[in-house]
């Protein structure tokens, strides 16, 4: 779904600006630009990525807002990629919390493009709260390889990817190995061993990341 031109004006951040993260230079490949519809001084704040299954189980959306909301309240940026399921929950909550409370939104399309378009109010909600950021500029539509691309921000940008719920070939997966390539921290919530949507995460324990079963395990491991 595309929608008329915002009325605050998109913030372009060139590659070699002083306004640029910092921690996208980790990347092999850091976008050349970045748009943002939003505060760009909330790109100082540390942030925390929440990322998991589109098609989340009820207890699985339970748990994206409850780290959500709890990690949002200790001062950091929850950020995620707008996609249904445990990336909506995760902003969803953040917003629940009121002012001054604030969550990021990567997108794989341009900022005047909303995908999924059941996403839309959620979409206006984080551009009053928090920040709107994509590499591609307007006009640009969702294409399959736009994604794992954005997740490579999510991973880049945040202290810690928490993943929620994840199938083993999940995206999430993705996000959370370029995290750990880049040295971040990877926390995954375990759940029943035969559910599709925890294989993903007892496969990340197993490969190092970090369970957790409540918020602390996460804040105790961050220091910002």
């Amino acid at each position: 779904m595309q929608i008329p031109p915002t009325p605050k004006p998109i913030t372009q951040i060139d590659r070699g600006s002083p306004q640029y993260p910092l921690r996208l230079q980790d990347l092999y490949d850091p976008p050349a630009s970045l748009y943002i519809y939003g505060d760009i001084g909330l790109l100082k704040m540390p942030m925390i990525a929440i990322v998991g299954s589109r098609s989340a189980s009820l207890e699985g959306l339970k748990n994206a807002r409850l780290f959500a909301q709890a990690l949002s309240k200790t001062g950091v940026m929850i950020v995620s990629g707008l996609a249904k399921g445990i990336d909506s929950a995760a902003h969803l909550a953040t917003i629940e919390n009121g002012p001054n409370h604030y969550t990021a939104a990567i997108l794989g399309t341009g900022l005047d493009v909303v995908y999924p378009r059941q996403n839309f109010a959620l979409f206006k909600a984080i551009s009053q709260q928090g920040l709107l950021i994509s590499e591609f500029p307007l006009g640009v539509g969702p294409k399959p390889w736009h994604f794992p691309r954005r997740n490579r921000i999510i991973a880049a940008l945040a202290a810690g990817v928490v993943v929620v719920e994840a199938a083993e070939k999940s995206g999430s997966l993705i996000t959370a190995r370029l995290a750990a390539d880049l040295g971040r921290e990877v926390f995954a919530l375990p759940g029943p061993i035969h559910s599709v949507n925890s294989a993903g995460c007892h496969l990340l324990i197993q490969q190092g990341a970090k369970l957790a079963f409540r918020p602390s395990d996460v804040l105790e491991e961050l220091c910002f």
